[in-house]
């Protein structure tokens, strides 16, 4: 203790509570900081989270929209893919009613050939357009993914395993067999 001055111990003390207490006052606005600074995290983290939302939902939107739109595309395209090839065929119709018409009075066999003729190759014609061509199969190797074998024919005419007869016409559209041919396949001769 100080005998000249007994208040001065005192004095010493509240300076020290007061420069404790200014501390603090400065300790506070650093906590006030980091409080803001998480506040500010938070709001950026609130804002990207919104932002990612809001993007999930627009794109689950945009996926159901572009599910919806090609199970439309694809049941229209079942139910009026083959509209095309049909418009080509519709011709036929009308090529088949002028050849009936005509042949009303037509005894010569020679004009009904030639009429079979006109319609047979615009068939074909119009096959054609589409894709449609016919599997060529005679003296061809057998293939079982575009010949269907239904005999076996005893030749010296073609290689054993070769086609030697078509007995009924395949076709492919493109490189897809719609029918397969139905043929006779070569084997060698017995000797009798």
């Amino acid at each position: 203790m100080d005998k000249k001055n007994p208040f001065k111990e005192d004095s010493d003390a509240k300076k020290n509570e007061n420069l404790e207490e200014e501390q603090e006052e400065t300790k506070e606005p650093e906590v006030n900081n980091e409080q803001q600074e998480e506040k500010a995290e938070e709001n950026d983290s609130e804002k990207k989270y919104e932002e990612l939302n809001n993007k999930y939902i627009r794109l689950a939107a945009d996926f159901d929209n572009f599910r919806k739109r090609t199970t439309q595309e694809k049941q229209d395209l079942l139910k009026y893919g083959a509209s095309e090839v049909l418009g080509k065929l519709i011709s036929l119709i009308d090529t088949f009613e002028r050849a009936k018409k005509s042949l009303e009075n037509i005894e010569d066999p020679k004009t009904i050939k030639d009429g079979y003729e006109v319609v047979y190759k615009q068939l074909t014609d119009a096959f054609k357009k589409v894709g449609v061509e016919e599997i060529d199969a005679t003296g061809k190797e057998f293939n079982p993914a575009e010949h269907e074998a239904v005999t076996q024919i005893e030749t010296d005419e073609f290689e054993p395993n070769h086609i030697a007869q078509v007995l009924q016409k395949g076709y492919k559209l493109f490189d897809k067999v719609l029918r397969p041919a139905m043929v006779g396949v070569a084997k060698v001769k017995e000797n009798e």
